[in-house]
């Protein structure tokens, strides 16, 4: 499955556009999502040791489910698509590394 194939996807149980806030509800809810993911993993520091063969890879696999369908329905929403959006962060990335400033801070380096 592509990217663009899965937020197509999404959108079949996203709510639609117009509804009120429906922007707000997307953005808390991918903060949400993320967040839930750092309570899991601050549980696994916790109460496990931070023994990596004993993170739930499935939870955690669930977890980043739902921010996948977050991001992807927010981008729809922004007209924005997934395959782009990934296409250009490697682009990103790929030239970060290429002028030595993978590492550091700021957007634009």
């Amino acid at each position: 499955m592509d990217l663009d194939d899965y937020q197509r996807g999404a959108l079949r149980t996203a709510a639609p556009r117009d509804k009120k806030n429906e922007l707000l509800h997307l953005v808390l809810g991918l903060v949400g999502e993320s967040g839930e993911i750092a309570e899991k993993f601050k549980k696994w520091v916790r109460d496990l040791g931070s023994d990596e063969s004993r993170i739930d890879r499935a939870d955690i696999a669930k977890e980043l489910g739902d921010v996948l369908w977050y991001v992807a329905v927010l981008a729809d929403y922004l007209d924005l698509s997934l395959d782009d959006i990934a296409a250009a962060n490697l682009a990103k990335l790929a030239s970060r590394q290429s002028r030595g400033v993978l590492g550091g801070s700021g957007d634009n380096r």
